[in-house]
């Protein structure tokens, strides 16, 4: 899957533990996986329950992963998105919007 980082999302990464970043390169390697999954089938339960993919509530079209539960909670928000290659073709892809525990919540639409 392709994808794309907001400034807030690097940023969010920059504050991240080796601890923690590790366990969100886990995460979003199963993510990409059902992501590819996801645009093929288009079928909801492509996504792997361990990751809790669901919709941002009040926040149309962001959606939330969890890369953690525990030691701290992980989550991530990202939206679905297109790139354009050189060649001018279309591609889906992936937006990873924020990167962090509950507090990204508190503004998920931000970019």
């Amino acid at each position: 899957m392709r994808f794309e980082r907001t400034e807030l999302f690097k940023s969010d990464y920059q504050r991240l533990s080796k601890s923690e970043r590790e366990k969100f390169r886990t995460a979003a390697r199963a993510f990409n996986t059902a992501s590819d999954r996801y645009v093929e089938r288009k079928d909801p339960s492509s996504w792997p329950g361990s990751l809790r993919v669901k919709p941002v509530v009040n926040a149309p079209g962001i959606f939330e992963m969890t890369w953690s539960f525990s030691g701290p909670d992980g989550r991530a928000t990202w939206e679905w998105a297109t790139v354009i290659d050189t060649a001018g073709r279309r591609w889906p892809a992936v937006r990873w919007r924020r990167l962090g525990t509950h507090r990204i919540f508190r503004e998920p639409q931000l970019s």
